[in-house]
Parts: structure tokens; sequence; C-alpha cells
């Protein structure tokens, strides 16, 4: 802006009263530029506390995700005829039970699947993760009744109890991800902008009424104790060594041996 042209008389206005028209001029160009600044800052103020309905299915797929894991190293115990605490099989399998299926899989069967097949909405893929559903409890069921010491001595059970763990993991890695990535991204679809947000207090609500207060909290304990029963719980040792990111030799076709530790081995750090 030029000042002498805005106010022709300003030569002659003292320090004083220069300083206050400076001053004035400051606050006028923050109310036009800042506006928009401060209209965003408004809005992020009156955006509702918690967390919304995509959110609260991904972080409970975090802990489905981790009891896969426990549920990995299980089976490798067993392959390899280490030792393996059954109670570690029977805990992941009664969250697995509980948590997943008895509450995050009933949310998305009492609130997300219906509105989907309503609204002719990814129809297919709805039917196909209810299935998937059906199928893993079954599963869980199996494995609860060979997680015993009894059941647990004969090797056909041991073999059973590994086959069915496999399967489990082999079904819920696809199932969680296409979930992710394709239907609870979709939610906003099949949902008003208002019933969207009624959805995350509802999910809240529920879960306070299955589980418990800060229930998503203390599943997350209950995994970390199985992670550090069967070792697997330090995150640092699933870095790749140095050896194993190291390029390959040119001309060199020999691969590592398969025996050989590819990551950092805390396991036996009980």
């Amino acid at each position: 802006m030029n000042v002498s042209r805005a106010f022709p008389g300003i030569h002659r206005l003292g320090a004083g009263s220069v300083l206050v028209l400076g001053f004035l001029l400051l606050l006028s160009g923050c109310d036009r530029h800042g506006g928009r600044d401060a209209g965003r800052a408004a809005t992020m103020r009156e955006q509702p506390d918690g967390v919304s309905a995509p959110e609260d299915l991904m972080r409970e797929h975090g802990v489905l995700r981790r009891l896969l894991l426990t549920y990995q190293e299980c089976i490798r115990r067993i392959d390899a005829r280490e030792e393996l605490p059954l109670q570690t099989v029977k805990d992941s399998a009664d969250i697995i039970h509980a948590f997943v299926e008895g509450y995050h899989e009933k949310l998305e069967e009492d609130y997300l699947f219906p509105r989907f097949e309503k609204a002719g909405v990814l129809v297919d893929l709805v039917k196909t993760l209810r299935m998937q559903h059906q199928a893993g409890r079954r599963l869980t069921d199996d494995i609860l009744r060979l997680a015993n010491d009894e059941s647990f001595k004969g090797p056909d059970d041991r073999a059973r109890l590994a086959r069915d763990m496999r399967e489990f993991i082999r079904m819920y890695g696809p199932h969680s991800a296409r979930e992710d990535t394709v239907l609870f991204p979709t939610i906003r679809q099949v949902y008003s902008p208002r019933e969207f947000d009624v959805l995350g207090d509802t999910f809240e609500d529920k879960e306070r009424e299955v589980v418990g207060e800060a229930g998503f909290e203390k599943m997350v304990e209950k995994v970390a104790d199985i992670e550090k029963t069967l070792g697997i719980y330090d995150l640092g040792q699933f870095t790749p060594t140095p050896d194993v990111m190291a390029p390959a030799k040119a001309g060199s076709t020999q691969t590592p041996d398969d025996s050989s530790p590819r990551v950092s081995d805390a396991r036996g750090q009980r």
C-alpha cells in the first residue's frame, strides 16, 4: 500500500499519531488476510472429540494383527518342536473370541453390512466378509477346544491346532486389509454426515457396554503380555540385520542359508 497516497496529510502528523495509525493498519491487514486462518481454527475447535467409526474399527484391526503374530509364533514353535506355553494360545483365542468376534465383528454385522446391502454398495464384498466371519468363529472354537493340556499331548491334535491357526491367519490377513482399504473408506457413502458422527459415538458406547471402560487399551495390554511371554514383544528384533540388507556381490547367485538369522533374535529373552 502507498501510505502517502492513501493518507495525503500523514507528513503533518506527529510521531505518536503515525505509530497509532500504523498499528490500526496492521490490525486491518490481519483481519483481511488472517480471516481464513481464524475461520479454520474455529472449525477445528468445533470438531467433536472422540474417535470416528473407521478409525475405531481400524485400530481394532491392529489388535487382531498382533494376535495373528502371536499365532504365527505358536505355529513356529509347534513345527520346531520347541516349548510352547499353551496358555498363550488360549489367551490369544479368548481375546479373538470376545473382542474381535463378539464385539468388533458384531459392530460390522449390525451397523455396516446391512447399510451397505440396503444401498446396493459393495454387496459381493459384504457377502464374502460375512462368510469369513462365520468361518473364523468355527476356527476359533476348534482352537479353543484343542488348546488344553490333554489334547496338546497328541501329535495329531498338535498338527491340527497349527493348521487351524494357519487357516485363521491366511484368511484374516486379506480380510482385514480389504476392510481397511475398501469397506471402511466407503462408510461415508452409505451414511449421512450427521449419521456418520453419531455412528462413532455409538461404537464408543458399545465398547464400554461389551468390554468396559478403556476396553481397547485393556486389550492392547493383554496382547502385549502374550507377546512378552512368547518373546516377540520387542519390535526391534524384527529389524533386518546389516548382513541381510547388504547388496549381493556382482555375479553371485548364492542365496543366504535359510537357517541363518534374518532378524535380531530376541525370542530367548522371556
